[in-house]
């Protein structure tokens, strides 16, 4: 067996037992957060930027919490962004077709099917696609000699270092692994044993994973719309309220002037108040114009939608034309290769830090891994998919109906079923009017004939589909012109030919009905 590294890269031993006790306990001061936006400045938010880039994200995981919390087309982009991977499916596969390996891949699936709160560690995790990492620690339980997985404890991206001080008290770079702030280690941080640590990471970009989230490249456009609303506020307290002017006559009392202040600014609160007839407020309006260009809103929506280009990759969702769906063209919510690359990047560390960890406790550390994926394909436009088939068929193009029917979902009619009858198709209705232009005498009954041989097709082809496949068949795995002759002698006992031998039946039978009609009139 080769050297064992856990998903750090640290050397471990061949272990048999994980380890069970909960390290990362959650304590009361876990509730509490020192509000760093509170008076949040480009120089403040710069400081915390740094602090976060020498390895302590202690202040910038907080920002980034309240963030979501206060802004809330921010909160919503970001809940698009984690529901889009939240509402997949996935299944694990065994590394090959052999026994064992089914049998490993039986074992993971039904541990992790039995994680009650595994959905919700699954949100957790997604958490790193605005911060740029998450964490969970896997609290495990032994049960006689299977080493199952009982439930995860999220752990806040706050209790996360990623440096490490000597004795002298400067740091070093920053770290790839982090440490995790326990009630015993609250300076250096606690090495978390291997595999008890579920560390997912997002990388938006290239770099160290404190900068990779999206919520870095949001936050300016966050305090710039902070800045916005803040005057917009100001501004409507202002604007959005007559002047309220007080007049008093000359030889008004020093008593009377206090009475008329008093009226006023009763008059801003309560809008009732009393005063001498000496007295006059005026209520002057302001001006409508002020108001013509709201530059405070511009200033909100354009962060908006530099945040939703960020989170969601598009902002035809937050743009579209009312009436229409996103800016007249059907586009999703987020973008495919973004669903895709979140999908795989999750896919990936469930099966390095889940599925490794399961199988080599209980299997052994050197058998293969079940494979954990996600199923996420790019939906189809059927409207114009059907109008290629469309145009196939208007030209004779040769369609198998088994074909069209795997193609869009729909099953063939079975035995028994009753079968809808179509209109006649473009090119018979071409053929009528081609006759009917040509011949003026071209009667109803003629149409009526037409319309009869239009409908024997149809039949026709469908009773046909069943007797080709063998022959294709037997063509493509025929390997002489005498194989191909033998065959068909072969298959003719074989076929089926019920169905077109009623078919011809029955069209005999209405044609001659017919033509005996005809000559009757």
């Amino acid at each position: 067996m080769g050297l064992i590294v856990d998903q750090f890269g640290r050397e471990i031993k061949v272990e048999k037992r994980p380890e069970t006790r909960e390290i990362a306990v959650t304590t009361i001061r876990d509730r509490w957060s020192g509000y760093p936006s509170q008076g949040l400045t480009p120089e403040s938010l710069a400081t915390i930027f740094k602090e976060a880039d020498a390895g302590n994200v202690y202040r910038q995981a907080e920002l980034f919490e309240e963030m979501e919390e206060k802004d809330a087309h921010l909160f919503s982009q970001l809940q698009t962004r984690k529901n889009a991977v939240m509402g997949l499916e996935y299944e694990i596969l065994p590394y090959s077709e052999s026994a064992e390996d089914k049998k490993i891949r039986d074992f993971v699936e039904d541990v992790i099917l039995n994680i009650h709160e595994f959905d919700d560690a699954q949100l957790d995790l997604l958490d790193a696609i605005g911060k740029g990492f998450a964490l969970c620690e896997i609290n495990w339980d032994v049960q006689g000699k299977e080493a199952v997985i009982a439930n995860f404890n999220w752990i806040h991206q706050k209790r996360a270092l990623f440096y490490s001080d000597y004795e002298k008290g400067f740091w070093e770079k920053q770290l790839e692994m982090p440490r995790i702030i326990t009630e015993a280690e609250q300076v250096k941080g606690e090495e978390m044993p291997p595999f008890k640590l579920v560390y997912h990471k997002y990388k938006a970009r290239s770099g160290y994973d404190t900068r990779a989230g999206v919520l870095r490249t949001c936050t300016w456009m966050y305090l710039f719309k902070n800045y916005a609303i803040k005057d917009w506020v100001a501004f409507a307290e202002v604007f959005g309220m007559p002047l309220r002017v007080g007049k008093f006559d000359s030889g008004a009392s020093k008593e009377d002037k206090e009475a008329l202040v008093a009226a006023i600014r009763s008059l801003g609160s309560d809008a009732a108040g009393i005063i001498s007839k000496s007295t006059e407020i005026q209520f002057i309006e302001t001006v409508k114009a002020a108001a013509k260009e709201n530059i405070y809103k511009s200033l909100a929506d354009f962060a908006d939608k530099q945040m939703s280009k960020a989170i969601l990759g598009q902002t035809a969702t937050t743009e579209g034309t009312p009436g229409k769906l996103g800016n007249e063209t059907a586009q999703e919510n987020v973008r495919f290769d973004l669903i895709k690359a979140d999908h795989e990047s999750l896919g990936k560390t469930y099966r390095g830090q889940l599925v490794r960890p399961l199988v080599g406790f209980n299997y052994g550390w050197d058998k293969p891994l079940p494979w954990f994926i996600f199923k996420h394909e790019i939906p189809e436009d059927l409207k114009e998919l059907s109008e290629v088939y469309k145009n196939l068929h208007e030209i004779n193009f040769p369609l198998a109906a088994e074909h069209i029917s795997e193609r869009f979902k729909v099953p063939l009619p079975g035995k028994g079923e009753t079968v809808l009858e179509g209109p006649s198709s473009p090119m018979a209705m071409k053929r009528i009017a081609a006759m009917r232009e040509k011949w003026p005498g071209f009667t109803p009954e003629q149409e009526r004939v037409e319309g009869l041989v239009e409908e024997t097709h149809k039949r026709a082809a469908r009773a046909m589909s069943g007797l080709q496949e063998p022959v294709k068949r037997l063509i493509k795995e025929a390997g002489s012109l005498e194989e191909i002759r033998d065959g068909l002698y072969a298959l003719y006992g074989e076929m089926d030919q019920k169905d077109m031998e009623e078919l011809i039946a029955r069209a005999t039978y209405v044609a001659e009905l017919y033509g005996r009609a005809t000559v009757a009139e």
